[in-house]
C-alpha cells in the first residue's frame, strides 16, 4: 500500500506542477516542490507501518486493563485511571509536535530553495566568488532550522520518557492502591499483573511513536493539500477546434492579456490576428515589446483578460533559452516517441547535428550533463530544435531559435527546416534577422505590447517606421562590427613578431609532448571514451561496520555511547529487581503473612520505579543530543564538500543527486537514524535481560532459544 500511496502522489503533485498558473509558480518556489515529493510524500508512505496501530493499541490496551480487573479487582480501577491520564496528557503535547513540525518544515522549505538556487547557478558563484557567502546563508538557515528540530526532538524525548515510564507508574500506582486499601496480594496475583504490565508497555510504548506520525502525516498531508489548492491554468484561455474545422491555424480575436491579472498594465493589448494553415508568419520588435509573450499567448500559458484565442491542430514550441534534459542525446530528440531511422537522420541533417555527433565519442547515445553543460549555445538550440521537428506538430511557434548559432548555421536552418521540412505546417516565429523576413507569408511588427504593423514585407517597409528603424539598427550594428574587424586586423599586424615568438615556443612545446611516453596518450583517450555523468555508486549488501562507528563517534568521539548504553542497562536491572522485590516481599498465598511491612515494600517497589525512569530520561535525551549534534556536524561537512567542489563536479553529477542528500537523507540523519539507534539499544538490552530472567527459572530453554536467535539473525543478514 506504501508503494502505491507514494506512486499516487508523486503523479498528482507531478501533474500538478504542470498545470500551475504563473502567479503560482511565482509564490511556490522549486525548492518546496522538492521537499513535497521527497519528505512528505516519503513521510505518508511510512505511515502505513503505523497505519493498524490506531485501532490495534487501544484494542491491546483495553484487553490488558480486563485481565488486570480478573486479577485484582477494583485495584485495576486506578490502573484504567493512570492509563487515562497519561493518554489525556497527550492532546497538549500532540498540539505542541504539530506546531513544532509545522515550523520545521517551512524553515526546511527556505533552506531548499537557497541551496536549489545555489546549485542551479553554482557555475556563477564560483567564477565570482560568491560560493563562500552562499553557503554561510544555508548554514545560517540550517541553524534557524536547527532551533526547531532540537525542540521537536526534545518534545520527542519527553514523550518517549513519559510513555517508556507509563507501565512502571501504572504498576506502582496499582500496588500502592492495593498496599494501602488493605488489598491482599499473592505472589500469583503479583506474577500476572507483572505480567499484564509488561503487556500493557509495548501498546502504550507505541503511542507516542504513532501520535508522532499522525502528527508529521497530518503536516504533510496539509502542505500537499494547499499546493494542490494553488491557482491553475485556465483550461479554458484557448478554445480547441476540430482539425477539420476550417482552414485557419490559429485566430486571437480582441485579446488582452496580463501575467498579473491584478495588475492594472496589461502585457499585450488588443491582439488581432488569423493565421491559416501552411502560413509563414514572422514576429518582429524591439526588445520588451511582447514578442515572446504573444507565443506564451498561444501556448495558454498567459491568464486572458479579455478576448478569444482559437486553435486548430497540435503544437510544437522552441523556446528562446534552449532547454535540455539530462540523458542521451538521442533521448532529447526523441522525447518519448518511437524511433523513425529515416525521418531521425533527415532531420540531422537539416539541422546540421552530423558533424557534431561525429566529435562525441558515444554519438548519440552521448549522456548529456546538468542543463547541456557539456554542450554549445548552439548545439543546445540545434537540438531543441531537431526535438520539435520530430514530434511533427501542426503549428510550430518558434522564440528566435537562430539567435544562438552563427549566421551560416542560422541561414542553413531556415533553408532546410522552415522551408524545408516545415513547409507546409503553420510556423510562427520570433526573429530579429532582418535577413528572414522577406521569406515570411506575414509579418507582425510589435511595440508596448501591442501589434502595431501587420502586411508582408515590401508593404510595411514602404508603408510604416517602425520596421525601417529595427532595418536601421540592424545595417549600424553591421557597419560597427565591421569596424571592430578592421581595428582587431590592426592590432594583428602590429603583433606579428609576438605571434611569430608564440608560434616558436608552441612548436617546442610540441616537441616536448612527442617525447612523453605513449602511454599518457592512451589514458587521455581512455578519459575521453568515459561518459561525462556517470552511473551512481552504491554499496550492496549489507553496511559495514566501520560505517556505523564513524557515525557513533562523529560527536565527542563516542564518549557518551557508554553513558546510554549504562543508562539502558540500569533502566532493565531496576525493573528486574522490582519485579524480584514485589514477589520476594509478599506471601505465596493470600492466607500467609507479609514478611515486610506494606508501606516498606511500596517505598521500595517505587523508589527503583523512580530510578528506571531518571535512567529513561537520561537515555532518551543524551540520544537526542547527540544525534542533532550529529546531524548538524554532518550537513556543515557536507555542504563544506559540495561548495569546494570543482566545476567539473557539477557538470558531471546531477543536481537531482545532491539535493536528495540534503532533503531526504539530511531528514533521516536528524530525526529517523537517533531513533532507529535507540529502538535498537532498547530491543538488544530487553532481550538481553529477558533471556537472563528466564534461564534463571528455565535454564533448559536456552537449547531451543539460543539457536532459534542464531537462525532469525542469520535470515536478516
Amino acid at each position: 500500500m506504501a508503494i502505491k500511496v507514494r506512486a499516487a502522489l508523486f503523479s498528482i503533485i507531478y501533474n500538478k506542477c504542470l498545470k500551475l498558473s504563473s502567479q503560482s509558480k511565482q509564490d511556490h518556489t522549486s525548492g518546496e516542490n522538492i521537499n513535497l515529493m521527497s519528505v512528505d510524500v516519503e513521510r505518508i508512505g511510512f505511515f502505513s507501518w503505523y497505519l493498524h496501530n490506531i485501532w490495534r493499541v487501544p484494542l491491546e490496551i483495553i484487553l490488558a486493563l480486563l485481565i488486570l480487573y480478573k486479577n485484582l479487582g477494583l485495584a485495576s480501577l486506578v490502573a484504567v485511571v493512570a492509563t487515562m491520564i497519561l493518554m489525556l496528557s497527550n492532546v497538549p503535547l500532540e498540539k505542541l509536535q504539530e506546531k513544532f513540525q509545522g515550523e520545521l518544515m517551512d524553515s526546511k522549505d527556505r533552506r531548499m530553495k537557497v541551496t536549489s538556487e545555489a546549485l542551479r547557478n553554482m557555475r556563477v558563484l564560483k567564477l565570482q566568488g560568491w560560493d563562500m557567502k552562499f553557503l554561510a546563508k544555508i548554514i545560517e538557515l540550517r541553524n534557524s532550522e536547527t532551533r526547531w528540530l532540537k525542540k521537536l526532538l526534545y518534545l520527542l524525548a519527553t514523550n518517549s520518557f513519559v510513555y517508556s515510564s507509563a507501565p512502571m507508574f501504572v504498576s506502582m500506582a496499582t500496588f500502592g492502591f492495593c498496599m494501602l486499601m488493605g488489598i491482599p496480594l499473592g505472589s500469583g496475583n503479583i506474577l500476572s499483573a507483572l505480567a499484564t504490565f509488561e503487556i500493557l508497555q509495548l501498546p502504550i510504548y507505541n503511542v507516542p511513536n504513532t501520535i508522532s506520525m499522525i502528527v508529521q502525516t497530518k503536516v504533510s498531508l496539509d502542505r500537499i493539500v494547499s499546493y494542490l489548492c494553488l491557482d491553475d491554468l485556465h483550461p479554458n484561455i484557448v478554445q480547441k477546434v476540430p482539425k477539420d474545422g476550417g482552414e485557419v491555424a490559429v485566430e486571437i480575436v480582441n485579446g488582452n492579456f496580463s501575467w498579473d491579472l491584478h495588475s492594472p498594465n496589461l502585457t499585450l493589448k488588443d491582439i488581432n490576428i488569423r493565421v491559416h494553415h501552411g502560413m509563414r508568419v514572422a514576429i518582429c520588435g524591439s526588445i520588451g515589446s511582447g514578442k515572446s509573450s504573444l507565443l506564451s499567448c498561444i501556448l495558454g500559458e498567459v491568464p486572458k483578460v479579455s478576448g478569444i484565442i482559437k486553435l486548430n491542430g497540435t503544437k510544437a514550441y522552441v523556446a528562446q533559452s534552449p532547454w535540455i534534459q539530462s540523458g542521451k542525446i538521442i533521448d532529447n530528440i526523441l522525447f518519448g516517441k518511437a524511433m523513425d531511422k529515416e525521418r531521425y537522420e533527415m532531420i540531422l541533417q537539416a539541422c546540421s547535428l552530423n558533424k557534431d555527433l561525429e566529435l562525441c565519442a558515444f554519438g548519440d547515445q552521448t549522456i548529456i550533463g546538468e542543463r547541456g553543460i557539456n554542450l554549445s549555445g548552439g548545439q543546445k538550440q540545434r537540438i531543441q530544435i531537431a526535438r520539435a521537428l520530430y514530434h511533427d506538430a501542426d503549428i510550430y511557434l518558434l522564440d528566435d531559435p537562430f539567435s544562438a548559432v552563427d549566421v551560416h548555421t542560422g541561414n542553413h536552418l531556415f533553408k532546410e527546416c522552415l522551408l524545408g521540412i516545415l513547409s507546409s505546417k503553420t510556423v510562427i516565429y520570433v526573429t530579429h534577422q532582418i535577413e528572414f523576413l522577406p521569406s515570411a507569408d506575414l509579418i507582425l511588427v510589435m511595440r508596448d505590447g501591442m501589434i502595431v504593423q501587420v502586411g508582408k514585407y515590401k508593404e510595411i517597409l514602404s508603408s510604416g517606421t517602425d520596421l525601417m528603424e529595427l532595418v536601421g539598427a540592424h545595417k549600424k550594428a553591421l557597419s560597427d562590427l565591421n569596424s571592430v574587424k578592421r581595428m582587431a586586423a590592426k592590432d594583428n599586424l602590429i603583433n606579428v613578431e609576438k605571434d611569430d615568438n608564440i608560434l616558436c615556443n608552441e612548436k617546442s612545446n610540441q616537441d616536448d609532448e612527442k617525447k612523453e611516453p605513449k602511454n599518457c596518450e592512451t589514458k587521455k583517450l581512455v578519459r575521453l571514451q568515459e561518459q561525462l555523468v556517470q552511473e551512481e555508486k552504491r554499496e550492496k549488501d549489507g553496511v559495514s561496520f566501520s560505517i556505523y562507528w564513524k557515525y557513533i563517534t562523529a560527536t565527542y568521539k563516542g564518549a557518551f555511547v557508554p553513558l546510554i548504553l549504562l543508562a539502558q542497562i540500569l533502566v532493565k536491572l531496576l525493573q528486574i529487581v522490582s519485579s524480584y522485590w514485589m514477589v520476594l516481599a509478599t506471601p505465596v498465598s493470600e492466607n500467609v503473612r507479609h514478611h515486610d511491612r506494606g508501606y516498606t515494600v511500596i517505598f521500595v517497589y517505587v523508589a527503583l520505579i523512580i530510578g528506571s525512569s531518571f535512567c529513561v530520561l537520561i537515555r532518551s535525551m543524551v540520544i537526542v543530543t547527540v544525534g542533532y549534534k550529529t546531524a548538524t556536524l554532518l550537513f556543515n561537512q557536507m555542504h563544506s564538500c559540495i561548495f569546494r567542489a570543482p566545476l567539473s563536479f557539477f557538470d558531471s553529477t546531477p543536481s537531482g543527486r545532491i539535493l536528495n542528500r540534503v532533503s531526504i537523507d539530511q531528514s533521516a540523519v536528524d530525526s529517523s537514524i537517533p531513533q532507529q539507534i535507540e529502538e535498537l539499544i532498547i530491543s538488544i538490552i530487553e532481550f538481553l535481560g529477558t533471556a537472563a530472567v528466564m534461564s534463571q527459572v528455565a535454564w533448559k530453554m536456552l537449547i531451543v532459544f539460543i539457536p532459534l536467535t542464531v537462525t532469525c539473525i542469520w535470515y536478516q543478514w
